[in-house]
């Protein structure tokens, strides 16, 4: 079974997805969005403000850029290319779905910082999502590194949706469906360009030694 890892949770991303678009912006979604607005709260506005731009078009753009040009000095083409290549072709998909879905956001006056296209999924946390992913899984070059990474790297695109919600601009069902999405197109991408195995496994990574090759 373990080595239907990988397909099963695909699939439960999709299922996820789905839900948010069919049952969001509903009662429950307006509940929790009141229970997380910060805009009675000064300071944690400023603060969700800082956190947001971790998953706007300039900073994600710029960090992989970036990665991109560190994979590329170490000789790494195809990583380099597939990283740029994951993160332009999942932030135009998010476009494609936004248009479709048409999904009105919440209430004009309540929102903290400006914006301007329709709500689901939320672009800020599916792009961060599949940037700071793909980065944490391409650039580490340590198993050990990789981990934390990883775990970095998820923080950082729970931080920014859950930012969001905060600031008034998303519905939590389009955030959850943004996180959905965005790890949904990453390890897709990455299965398909032979980085994740079945299990959902990462590759060994080139620069680490065989196993029982220790010297």
């Amino acid at each position: 079974m373990a080595r239907w890892g990988l397909p099963f949770a695909l699939l439960a991303l999709i299922l996820a997805w789905a839900v948010m678009l069919l049952f969001g912006a509903m009662e429950f979604d307006r509940g929790l969005l009141i229970l997380l607005y910060a805009g009675t709260y000064p300071r944690l506005a400023d603060s969700a403000r800082v956190v947001t731009e971790l998953g706007g078009v300039t900073v994600l753009l710029a960090v992989a850029l970036y990665g991109a040009a560190i994979l590329i000095l170490r000789r790494e083409y195809w990583a380099a290319g597939m990283l740029l290549g994951i993160t332009l072709s999942g932030r135009m998909l998010v476009s494609l779905q936004k248009d479709w879905t048409a999904r009105i956001r919440p209430d004009a006056q309540g929102q903290l910082v400006p914006v301007e296209n329709f709500a689901f999924p939320s672009g800020h946390a599916a792009n961060a999502t599949i940037v700071w992913l793909c980065l944490a899984l391409l650039l580490p070059q340590t198993e050990r590194s990789r981990q934390i990474a990883v775990w970095a790297g998820a923080w950082i695109a729970i931080a920014v949706g859950a930012t969001r919600v905060m600031l008034g601009v998303h519905w939590p069902s389009d955030v959850i469906g943004g996180w959905a999405f965005g790890l949904f197109w990453t390890l897709v991408c990455l299965r398909l360009s032979g980085q994740l195995d079945l299990e959902g496994t990462p590759a060994p990574l080139p620069h680490s030694a065989p196993k029982g090759d220790q010297t």
